[in-house]
């Protein structure tokens, strides 16, 4: 593969500077449609990401980037979003190749979201201020938000491009310095952005990438006294890690983590309209989302019909080569993550679940590829219903009361998404206020707008992405209080 930015790609990116790793680590980056090396980027040891917390410092300190106002940030940060969107072929196809994603969502989703991303935190730089604040006191009391100082945003392989712009863009916008660490297995389009953001005039040292392990560049980058911010999306048992060493240093810490949502559907839905929100919403990305919906809840009397429906329509689903414009599904991002939901389905066999359509393997060009698979008839307390498997697989079941599906929707350790299927209004409205979900979507699936805000409750995490509320979380607030004796 190749591309026409400068890094290669391939190398560290610290102080506006690309450099190897300082041991001359390097790492393969495989394509998950074929099995194959597409490049070796560097591999960061703990003095490389020093190095870059030790750039951020400075030019956070020296107030290049820090200094401007909110206007000034703006402006460069919609220069990003047009860069882009300029630059939106070569990114769809590296984003494509990195990941194994489909070409056609490359483009629809990950290009234009991230961009969109980029836009709306560059307006929002202009909105921040502070208040007057009406007291008894005899002086003038107000306040001023500035930004925290260095962010550390580690990323997780799924949605590299959109996951680094929703937490990069407030940062910047805010008048923060970054140290971006991507997933180790798709690290490309952050080295890629690394360059958009320096021809943007985004000033050396305020946007740094340090590819490579989270044991060694994350743990480093999670310990790092410099670092005064943590934004962190991934696994849930490695969010617990990273904000525990968090409240060690007492940073301060956004995390979205995990989630295993549950997509309810009432016997007053329109079923047809349902169907397409309910594949959508398993088999989007390969299954690989967090706010994905692989739990379907389905009201009793319509619960053979759904499944009748769901196994001749989901075989129907295109998968494979992500380079073909027709593909929906792609391959997992890599072996382990194949492996992962191999195992899932197996237990759920073993645990008396009846396999709908799917269940096995797709033999294609070497790559790691998964039929998208319907799993009916297990019980609510199974490890296949409770546990994040993370892939294109379904699990219906079915409910006799509107209180019963709640009580299901709520009873996993997660709750970052949920979404239900009805005609009634009043219906809607109550139960999404019953639902332990930070976004709730309703006769829909996977509805995102960088106004947006979603995020975690439970063993999902804590904080929000998306709108003025993910803005808020990079800033810290100063008051002032001036007597007038």
């Amino acid at each position: 593969m190749t591309t026409t930015f400068e890094s290669g790609p391939g190398r560290l990116f610290i102080g506006g500077q690309w450099r190897e790793a300082a041991d001359g680590a390097r790492t393969d980056v495989i394509d998950p449609s074929t099995g194959q090396v597409v490049t070796t980027v560097a591999e960061a040891s703990a003095a490389d990401v020093d190095a870059a917390v030790q750039a951020a410092r400075q030019a956070f300190d020296n107030g290049a980037w820090s200094g401007l106002s909110g206007r000034e940030r703006g402006r460069v940060l919609h220069r990003v979003a047009e860069l882009i969107r300029e630059n939106a072929d070569e990114i769809a196809a590296l984003e494509s190749r990195d990941v194994g994603k489909p070409i056609t969502l490359c483009h629809a989703v990950d290009v234009t979201n991230a961009a969109n991303d980029y836009e709306y935190y560059a307006s929002l730089a202009w909105t921040l201020d502070g208040a007057t604040r009406d007291t008894p006191l005899n002086g003038l009391a107000y306040t001023r938000r500035g930004p925290l100082g260095v962010v550390a945003a580690i990323t997780p392989f799924n949605f590299p491009l959109i996951l680094a712009g929703s937490k990069i863009g407030p940062a910047l916008a805010a008048g923060n310095t970054v140290v971006h660490k991507p997933a180790e297995e798709t690290p490309l389009s952050a080295l890629y952005m690394a360059e958009l953001l320096k021809k943007a005039g985004v000033p050396d040292g305020v946007f740094n990438v340090v590819t490579g392990t989270g044991p060694v560049a994350g743990e480093a980058l999670l310990r790092n006294p410099g670092v005064d911010k943590i934004a962190f999306t991934g696994s849930t048992a490695v969010g617990r890690h990273a904000a525990s060493v968090a409240g060690e240093g007492l940073k301060s810490v956004t995390m979205e983590l995990g989630g295993n949502a549950a997509h309810i559907v009432f016997e007053d839905a329109d079923v047809e309209k349902a169907i397409g929100a309910i594949i959508k919403g398993f088999v989007f990305n390969t299954g690989q989302f967090c706010m994905g919906g692989p739990r379907l809840l389905v009201a009793r009397p319509l619960y053979e019909t759904v499944i009748g429906i769901l196994s001749q329509a989901v075989p129907g689903v295109p998968v494979g080569d992500p380079r073909n414009p027709e593909t929906v599904v792609g391959p997992m991002a890599g072996e382990k993550h194949l492996k992962k939901v191999e195992e899932y389905v197996e237990l759920a066999r073993k645990e008396g679940g009846r396999i709908v359509c799917g269940g096995e393997r797709l033999d294609l060009n070497g790559g790691f590829y998964y039929r998208p698979t319907v799993i009916a008839d297990l019980a609510n307390d199974s490890r296949v219903v409770q546990e994040e498997i993370f892939g294109p697989v379904l699990t219906v079941q079915p409910f006799d009361s509107e209180d019963e599906a709640v009580e299901m929707a709520n009873s996993t350790p997660y709750g970052l998404a949920s979404g239900l299927q009805t005609t009634n209004l009043a219906r809607a409205h109550r139960v999404a206020d019953r639902l332990q979900a930070g976004i709730v979507w309703v006769n829909e699936w996977a509805m995102l707008d960088p106004a947006v805000p979603f995020g975690g409750v439970k063993a999902s995490g804590f904080g929000r992405e998306y709108g003025p509320e993910a803005l808020e979380a990079y800033t810290k607030v100063k008051s002032v209080v001036v007597s007038l004796d």
